[in-house]
């Protein structure tokens, strides 16, 4: 998904809260989490990637999730999140696809303001989101505390990603698209597709329908879900501490969905 027009991503933004006072609830509750959180280094080729780790306090090995983070790059939010998965049974891995790509050759935390990641963002190569997005699969296949079953989920501009790396990964066990554009092509998808879609959110929601017939056309497992009421990132808005009802009741099923779904892996 790429933002050329600056009127649109001003718009985005405005549209957005996302500012880092506004994650300060998120930050709360990741802090306040048991769980174990490191940092790792997924190397492949000349690049060096950061990736955010999340244990489950499980006593078996467990499946790991590859989390690609929203337009906004990898916020509180997005690592809160990752949280939750992992609270729930899992491994996940959220890479920060902006490594590199800071000021001084940093990644996320180094941009001075949320419209500069949104443009840094926008401005990625697909070919490399994948081969990042591959860096991190291979890490999580290697896990010694992984069960070697892997899905990926991806949210807003994670999650257009999220559905272009089912096409060119082999191998997933699930692909969980939240509120993000499809693929042009669909022969290539290996795994089955979940989409989790708002109501009030026809630029994205529209692609639904035609995204079924191509996807039944390729023979292919979709199966998506549109939230009536709710918005573009309600996943985000829903937990937040002033969420609209439907926002909150689309994050609050999206969520239970998403782990049912996690759980028939």
């Amino acid at each position: 998904m790429r933002f050329p027009a600056l009127p649109l991503l001003a718009a985005l933004l405005l549209m957005s809260p996302l500012s880092a006072p506004a994650q300060d609830w998120a930050k709360a509750r990741l802090d306040q989490s048991p769980r174990h959180h490191e940092y790792v280094s997924l190397k492949h080729g000349d690049r060096t990637v950061q990736a955010f780790v999340v244990y489950p306090e499980v006593s078996g090995k467990a499946p790991v999730v590859v989390l690609i983070h929203e337009i906004f790059g990898l916020t509180d939010w997005a690592k809160e999140m990752a949280d939750e998965i992992a609270a729930k049974g899992y491994i996940v891995v959220a890479p920060d696809l902006l490594s590199g790509h800071g000021p001084k050759g940093g990644g996320f935390s180094e941009f001075a303001s949320q419209e500069d990641a949104v443009k840094a963002v926008s401005a990625l190569n697909p070919d490399d989101v994948n081969a990042d997005l591959d860096a991190a699969a291979d890490y999580a296949k290697k896990i010694p505390s992984a069960n070697g079953k892997l899905a990926v989920a991806g949210f807003c501009w994670g999650g257009g990603k999220s559905f272009a790396f089912a096409t060119h990964r082999h191998g997933l066990s699930a692909a969980f698209v939240f509120y993000g554009p499809p693929p042009s092509e669909f022969t290539t998808i290996s795994a089955p597709v979940y989409g989790f879609y708002a109501g009030n959110d026809a630029r994205i929601s529209a692609t639904v329908p035609a995204t079924t017939e191509g996807m039944k056309a390729a023979h292919k497992k979709y199966e998506p879900v549109i939230y009536d009421g709710a918005g573009h990132g309600f996943m985000r808005a829903g937990e937040a501490p002033d969420p609209t009802p439907a926002n909150k009741t689309a994050r609050e099923e999206g969520f239970e969905r998403l782990v049912k779904l996690l759980g028939t892996m």
